[in-house]
């Protein structure tokens, strides 16, 4: 007996997708239908299973878009089949990097269907979205990479970012809170993405909230939840992201910018898993696992009384360590190539691919990261002039060299003076961020909230570090 076979079909022809739709049909069979590789990536996101990918190679269509890495990434090449026009071998050099042997020509015929249930009955369905990819086809064996869903993925190619997968794995089971350090813009809510997936309750939602994007009342509210009557515009109950996240995970991302008052409820929620709504006369208990992200120095953070030292080490039991991009640059290229192929398919633009503009990429020091690196490529892809983003990186580079110059000589006269290494480095540091928050204020006409934006910093921690440093307009 013929098994059911489950076909998803990428196609912008209608009437391809009609008969193919209408044929599989009539023999018993299955087919869903996109018009994007976007599309069919999204789909198996949400956990639809396919035993075939059908691609349509249509002709005078771009190759490039169709034959996307992001969606052959996530599919065994046995799964993959070509739906070609007659005649037409524009498909071959794209088909064979993927290892795609199926081809079957239009119009598509019952014996088709056959030949790929015969296929079907030797192996099981397709892995869907979020599939562990232990190596990249053209990246060689120490590149692995994993699909999170909505277009998120996790990479690893250096020694240090394979670590940190593995310790990833054997946190993410464990059910106490992890705090995930890390500059703006590494890639901790993609960490805590990994460490949710891999724990027990991860048919749950992960939760995610930016301390430092809401003042303390409003943050209070999203947090615990409010009863009706509790304060104006209050008509009926809502229920916190705490309750919400009851069994599954909530992300306190920015957790340094949190305020005093905050920390201390936070604490008390951690401690007992208890809480109460604002306006609410008893209170409520959750099982939540938290995960804390903030790229501030803690420990600075704790001595200048700006986060409480308690929550701190019951936030630390589990500390992971996101290094920035300078430290792995081996895979900026790799991060980059992702990066275009996915921009270029999402924005339906061109694939870029320079080798030039790649090996001056590594040599940038990306001080954004990844949020960095993923502008940059977002910005060439809609540019589309090769020209002006080489130019804009070396320009980059230049005045990357001029600043470490300029610090080396600096260094060299403060070590050599009578404050020891310790104090010329301090003096060091607190010089370089007086003249980055004068510099940013300026270019604003000293509006300070624009100046925190420019500066990747929250509003608050910009008032504080005016009041800190004495500045003044």
């Amino acid at each position: 007996m013929i098994g059911v076979v489950k076909v998803l079909l990428i196609s912008e022809d209608h009437d391809v997708s009609n008969s193919i739709h209408n044929l599989l049909g009539s023999e018993g069979h299955q087919a869903v239908c996109v018009t994007s590789p976007l599309s069919a990536i999204q789909l198996l996101d949400r956990g639809l299973m396919a035993d075939f990918v059908l691609l349509h190679a249509a002709k005078n269509k771009p190759k490039d878009i169709l034959f996307a890495p992001a969606l052959l990434q996530t599919i065994s090449h046995e799964r993959l089949c070509i739906l070609s026009e007659p005649g037409d071998l524009s498909w071959n050099d794209h088909a064979a990097k993927w290892k795609i042997g199926t081809v079957l020509t239009m119009p598509l015929l019952r014996h088709d269907i056959e030949k790929l249930n015969s296929h079907h009955s030797t192996f099981n369905t397709v892995s869907p979205a979020g599939h562990f990819v232990d190596s990249l086809t053209s990246k060689g064996p120490h590149c692995h990479m994993e699909e999170l869903g909505n277009n998120r993925f996790f990479l690893a190619a250096s020694p240090i970012m394979m670590q940190l997968y593995r310790d990833i794995r054997v946190l993410a089971p464990v059910d106490i809170p992890v705090l995930i350090l890390g500059e703006s813009g590494v890639g901790k809510e993609i960490v805590a993405m990994l460490l949710h997936k891999y724990h027990a309750n991860s048919d749950k939602k992960l939760f995610n909230i930016n301390c430092a994007a809401l003042p303390t009342e409003l943050l209070e509210s999203e947090l615990f939840g409010y009863e009706a009557g509790a304060f104006t515009g209050a008509t009926k109950s809502k229920p916190g992201m705490f309750e919400m996240a009851n069994k599954g995970t909530l992300l306190l991302d920015e957790i340094g910018e949190m305020s005093p008052q905050m920390q201390a409820k936070l604490l008390h929620v951690l401690q007992d898993g208890s809480f109460c709504r604002l306006g609410a006369r008893s209170s409520s208990k959750v099982d939540v696992r938290v995960i804390a992200a903030t790229n501030i120095d803690m420990e600075d953070a704790i001595a200048e009384k700006r986060f409480r030292q308690d929550l701190y080490y019951r936030l630390n039991t589990l500390t992971i360590t996101v290094p920035p991009l300078r430290e792995r640059r081996e895979e900026i290229p790799l991060l980059m190539d992702q990066m275009f192929q996915r921009g270029a398919l999402e924005l339906r633009q061109p694939i870029i691919s320079s080798d030039r503009i790649m090996e001056a990429a590594q040599q940038y020091h990306w001080p954004g990261n990844i949020r960095e690196l993923r502008n940059f490529v977002t910005r060439t892809l809609i540019l589309h002039n090769e020209k002006s983003a080489y130019d804009e990186l070396q320009s980059k580079i230049n005045n990357q060299a001029s600043t470490e110059e300029t610090s080396v000589e600096l260094t060299t006269k403060k070590v050599a003076g009578p404050l020891g290494m310790k104090g010329a480095v301090n003096e060091i540091k607190n010089e370089t961020e007086i003249r980055m928050l004068q510099d940013a204020l300026s270019a604003s006409g000293w509006n300070r909230r624009r100046a925190a934006t420019n500066l990747n910093i929250s509003y608050r921690t910009m008032l504080y570090k005016i009041q800190r440093h004495k500045l003044s307009a």
